[in-house]
């Protein structure tokens, strides 16, 4: 049972990665004042966090890994970035949720079960 729950949180924790994408994805789309910027931050502003999750948080073998509290700025930064999106475009309870469910399945379970 416990073993079960763990995959769900990994699941949970991948969503959320999936979900910053989204975020920032949408909050790009939001903001742009005319179509080229659109285009540029609703595009660019994924690709972006993916650059930077690929070289310091990818989950095997990142180009350069972080490991203590450079890991955890950079997974709060991460999410954090992903909350503040949807704030910024417009939809603070999802944002606030995302921000709740990041700090529940990352800073608690994760920890409590040393995932």
């Amino acid at each position: 049972m416990l073993s079960q729950a763990k995959n769900v949180n990994l699941l949970v924790m991948f969503l959320l990665e999936l979900g910053v994408l989204a975020a920032v994805g949408h909050w790009g789309f939001v903001v742009g004042p005319n179509w080229p910027l659109k285009l540029l931050l609703g595009l660019g502003g994924p690709g972006l966090f993916i650059a930077i999750w690929a070289v310091f948080g990818a989950p095997n073998n990142p180009a350069i890994p972080l490991t203590g509290f450079a890991r955890v700025v950079l997974e709060v930064l991460w999410f954090g970035g992903g909350a503040t999106a949807l704030v910024m475009a417009g939809h603070l309870v999802p944002g606030i949720a995302f921000a709740a469910v990041f700090v529940l399945n990352n800073a608690v379970l994760r920890l409590v079960w040393n995932q």
